[in-house]
């Protein structure tokens, strides 16, 4: 089945549009779109109250204060720690010398994919001081990604950000074949794959692709992304690879546990955005591949600027100080009680907390009120967690992601200097460092190749020492040293992590486990002035990300606005597009489906 690429130009026309549908997480009525199955939100009307008490103050309870702060609500928001959450930077303390800044610390570097819609669309009404906003200002295009190969004995290869170049536009056709062609070309790169294995890949993200939304909740929602893939019998590099260590570098989730329909999904959003062939999705990064950050660090760029943007409207923040117990009479909450003691009354409750904080507070007459919230303890975290290593020399790699593929802790990082376009040396710290390479650790319980031991089982010394081998063993292969050990100046392991005596994690991250959608919330509760904001409520992205946090948010307020009978214009919710030219290959799946059947390329 062929479509006209001029079709797809006439639908990015109707972005605007979409963004007006698009009304509480129901999408507009394009026949390309798929939305989680979520409960209808419900319009109870029952108060005028403009109050709000958002509990939270990283990326869902902003993006949340955002929305409803500029439709005429009073808010304000208590957050007992950081605002900007797990999204937040730091400056390392004690590290500024001669009116330069401190050097620059962060939970975790930032990835912005193309097929992020709400947190560009958040950045681009965030208003800078001297003209412009965040998006256009700060929010960067990375062309490239540089993938190493741990103990392969391969040296780092560069990956197109962008496999446009890959579609062949021959009389502007777009088709299936046309489709893994570009998919198959655009994962090449992967050393020692097999081509019939790489073949096999390719086909079952197809698989995924064309399956129905039914399909993809009823069957593909049960599976993990390893059992999808079918590793067993597969070649090593196709279960190190391909099964593994790409799924824990592109979304920092296990393979084994993830689930197939969370895994294919994203997956397929990130190869569409590069395509460049939906319109729907960011027109200026059409020719300019799916990867963008910030041009500094995240709270001088982004999350200062929104707070200050927000007070400027009326927020109020109320900083050390977080909600201890929710109280219920009649099913509604009646009050907060808060951790010095005080209660807080407002007409509407946001929790909008990451779950470990969550989970405390669902007592059983909360749960009782509404039992589907119960589920929410079944739901897992894991931790990911950054370290920043500040160097006496600025890398010569250009400006890239850095995806280090099989290394055991599964590490992912970023030189700061070249894309920030900054004089590292004249602008932070003492004036020896002239670049920082900020590394996401994402496996925190396998043995690393100095000690022997799981990140959990080290020092933060250990840390430190082991991150920078295993990130110097990938990058080094092939000959050409990239880290050398004499140019390491300093180094800053994120202030979340504490041992007391124990190691503790102060920020651990929600993961998506196969068959978790069903014990997800939905922004709204059977508790009619109680809503529920976070990266683990149902959202269109369906992965613990600050693009999910946001959506969410907005569905907090949308509900917000419905309970509140409000004629204000709900704030928008965009789905993860998919190519038109798809919808018929989902037809038919539908009709197999409901058949009892199996997906026809499920072989």
């Amino acid at each position: 089945m062929d479509i006209d690429r001029n079709d797809i130009n006439r639908r990015s026309a109707l972005k605007g549009a979409a963004a007006a549908a698009v009304l509480a997480g129901t999408a507009v009525a394009l026949p390309n779109v798929a939305v989680p199955s979520a409960r209808a939100v419900p319009r109870v009307g029952q108060s005028k109250g403009r109050e709000v008490a958002i509990f939270g103050g990283g990326m869902s309870g902003l993006a949340a204060a955002h929305e409803l702060i500029e439709r005429g609500f009073r808010v304000t928001v208590y957050e007992p720690a950081f605002l900007g959450g797990k999204a937040r930077s730091h400056d390392v303390p004690n590290t500024a010398r001669g009116g330069r800044h401190h050097l620059p610390g962060e939970h975790g570097f930032r990835f912005y994919p193309g097929c992020y819609q709400h947190v560009p669309d958040t950045m681009e009404r965030i208003p800078l001081a001297g003209g412009g906003d965040v998006k256009h200002r700060h929010l960067v295009n990375v062309e490239a990604a540089v993938v190493a190969f741990d103990d392969a004995g391969y040296a780092p290869v560069s990956a197109p950000a962008s496999i446009m170049g890959f579609v062949d536009h021959a009389a502007d056709i777009v088709n299936l074949e046309n489709l893994r062609n570009a998919l198959t070309t655009g994962l090449k790169f992967v050393v020692d794959i097999p081509p019939h294995e790489l073949a096999y890949f390719v086909a079952l993200e197809l698989v995924i692709a064309t399956s129905c939304e039914e399909r993809r909740l009823g069957q593909w929602e049960k599976q993990s992304w390893l059992q999808f893939v079918k590793a067993d019998g597969k070649s090593p590099a196709y279960r190190a690879y391909l099964a593994g260590a790409l799924t824990r570098a592109l979304v920092a989730a296990k393979s084994h546990t993830a689930s197939a329909r969370t895994i294919g999904q994203i997956g397929l959003a990130l190869a569409t955005s590069a395509t460049g062939l939906v319109g729907q999705y960011d027109a200026e990064l059409v020719n300019g591949g799916v990867d963008r950050i910030l041009n500094g660090p995240t709270n001088h760029t982004w999350i200062d600027p929104w707070v200050a943007y927000l007070r400027s409207r009326g927020v109020r923040f109320a900083m050390r100080t977080g909600v201890s117990r929710f109280q219920v009479a009649g099913k509604r909450i009646t009050g907060a009680t808060m951790s010095d003691g005080s209660t807080v009354t407002a007409d509407w409750f946001v929790a909008a907390m990451p779950i470990d904080r969550l989970k405390p507070l669902l007592t059983p007459d909360l749960v009782g009120a509404d039992p589907t919230l119960a589920g929410i303890h079944r739901l897992q975290d894991d931790w990911m967690v950054g370290i920043q290593y500040f160097l006496s020399r600025e890398s010569e790699v250009p400006p890239s992601h850095i995806a280090s593929l099989g290394t055991p802790w599964a590490l992912t990082g970023l030189f700061q200097a070249k894309p920030w376009n900054v004089d590292f040396a004249k602008t932070y710290g003492d004036g020896t460092v002239r670049d920082c390479l900020s590394i996401d650790i994402s496996e925190w319980e396998k043995p690393g190749i100095l000690y022997g031991k799981t990140a959990k089982q080290c020092t933060r010394k250990e840390i430190a020492r082991e991150v920078w081998a295993q990130m110097s063993r990938a990058m080094n292969a092939g000959g050409k040293p990239i880290l050398r050990d004499e140019e390491l100046v300093s180094w800053s392991l994120d202030p979340g992590i504490t041992w007391s005596p124990t190691i503790q994690n102060a920020t651990p991250l929600m993961v998506n486990t196969a068959g978790s959608y069903a014990d997800r919330p939905t922004a709204h509760t059977r508790l009619p002035n109680f809503f529920i904001a976070g990266d683990h409520v149902r959202t269109n992205i369906d992965l613990a990300t600050m693009e999910g946090a946001n959506e969410s948010g907005r569905r907090a307020t949308n509900a917000i606005l419905a309970a509140a009978d409000s004629p204000a214009r709900p704030a928008p919710v965009f789905p993860l597009w998919e190519l038109p030219m798809l919808d018929p290959f989902k037809d038919e799946d539908r009709k197999r489906y409901r058949a009892g059947q199996p997906h026809v390329l499920d072989v």
